[in-house]
């Protein structure tokens, strides 16, 4: 397999790198083992944690040059893209600064007999990760910090079109003072990672993409009886019930849309409106959508560039084509122009119809009036999906009341674009299963030995 960097903006080939070996890939596995048996297991976690901390400070003093290889390798605006590299290098802080309070043992009190009783938390092993190309330095810091803080070794498969972000956070883990195996690159077939999985040094894997993928990688790993952490789809449901402020309200659904060109599994994809704001909502939408700056992502300004391929336009496009044909309405200022995708809102979609039920992974959102409390829930949760959610409602009584009857593994109350390196990410459902980031985060991968003592 080839991983290439293909310019989205220019449909320039920019730079080529060549697979993995299976000699290569043995290799590999075997550093990544003997970095466990040997450095893990001899490092405490406060030199663990002090290596983390450098991670993170690399991250930072190279900002520009990490922002710039991921607008062409996915075509992220600027701007987000110098936002991602900081918002990496803060949750490397996070576990650095909470690596003891994590580790810590965790007492246990005894309903009989004399003694005393604990858990205490140790590595497991040799972990592959397997990350997407929407998010490349964010998706790598919160699987690989706090695993490397409990002292498993890392071997991370990046998605095929980001080769030279891969290789520079590789760079970055040797240049903070991980031994080699600590942390390793691999430019892996998709067959080669089912070699991954099987191999019985490898103990747990963790994936962030497609239901497809999930499915795929789950399914090997059950076969093997290995530990997986998934992180798949979402369509997640903006709901809107009442405001004080409608402008603002528009404007965080903007955000949350269209942020990243659309492409987040955790983006506000479908809108759901209380009868009595929902025409003002959408011509205050619709105006805030075309007015968004569409433009060059390498300068400064831009806040929608090209989808990350040709292939992500050609199914993007299929799926509103699809949708149209199943009696939705379009709302577009501009035409698709290769990987050039326009914001888009879809407006009539029926339920029943594929777009009902399809996540849209780019710039496109759909639009819903509701009568009540009661049906807005019951359509935010007619879906596959369950990763985040959205409810901006001036009653504090009412929001609680609709997070909890909301089926997914986030809600965010009148705010978008509030995660933290300390926030428990993860979702239920087609969603996947497991938790990264924050204590959560750091309790996945982990032997929770516990010790009685009589």
């Amino acid at each position: 397999m080839t991983y290439a960097v293909i310019n989205p903006a220019t449909g320039e080939t920019v730079k080529t790198y060549e697979g993995l070996t299976d000699e290569g890939l043995q290799a590999a596995i075997t550093a990544a083992s003997e970095a466990h048996s040997g450095w893990s297991k001899s490092s405490t976690v406060a030199e663990r944690a002090a290596l983390i901390r450098r991670v993170g400070e690399l991250h930072n003093e190279r900002v520009d040059e990490l922002a710039a290889i991921i607008v062409r390798e996915m075509g992220k605006p600027l701007e987000q893209a110098v936002g991602e590299v900081e918002f990496s290098a803060a949750i490397y802080e996070y576990y650095a600064d909470n690596a003891e309070k994590l580790l810590a043992d965790e007492k246990i009190e005894l309903l009989a007999g004399e003694g005393s009783a604990f858990v205490r938390r140790s590595s497991l092993g040799v972990l592959l990760g397997i990350m997407p190309w929407n998010f490349p330095y964010y998706q790598v810091a919160r699987f690989a910090g706090p695993n490397l803080i409990i002292g498993n070794t890392i071997l991370l498969k990046h998605a095929e079109q980001c080769p030279e972000s891969a290789a520079a956070i590789q760079q970055i883990f040797l240049d903070a003072g991980f031994p080699e195996g600590a942390y390793v690159n691999i430019y892996a077939s998709h067959d080669q990672i089912a070699t991954v999985i099987a191999d019985p040094r490898v103990q747990g894997v963790s994936l962030t993409g497609s239901e497809r993928a999930g499915a795929a990688v789950a399914e090997i790993a059950g076969r093997y009886l290995k530990k997986v952490v998934l992180e798949l789809g979402g369509s997640d449901p903006f709901i809107l019930l009442s405001t004080d402020d409608l402008d603002a309200t528009v404007q965080a659904a903007v955000v949350g849309r269209f942020d990243n060109n659309g492409q987040a599994c955790n983006a506000a994809k479908r809108f759901i409106v209380a009868d009595d704001l929902y025409d003002a909502f959408l011509e205050k939408f619709r105006a805030a959508v075309d007015g968004i700056t569409f433009g060059d992502p390498s300068q400064p300004g831009a806040e929608l560039g090209p989808l990350s391929s040709l292939k992500a336009a050609d199914i993007l496009t299929d799926q509103v084509d699809r949708a149209v044909a199943q009696g939705a309405t379009v709302h577009s200022a501009g035409t698709r122009d290769g990987a050039w995708y326009p914001a888009t809102i879809l407006t009539d979609v029926k339920p029943g119809s594929d777009a009902f039920h399809e996540e849209f992974f780019g710039p496109v959102a759909q639009v819903f009036r509701v009568k009540n409390e009661e049906e807005a829930v019951a359509l935010a949760n007619d879906t596959p999906f369950g990763l985040g959610s959205y409810v901006f409602t001036t009653d504090a009584d009412q929001a609680l009341r609709v997070a909890d009857a909301i089926e997914a593994g986030m809600v965010f109350v009148n705010v978008v674009g509030a995660d933290g390196a300390e926030l428990p990410f993860g979702g239920v459902k087609r969603s996947g299963s497991g938790r990264e980031l924050g204590r959560f985060g750091a309790d996945e991968f982990v032997n929770k030995k516990m010790i009685r003592i009589g």
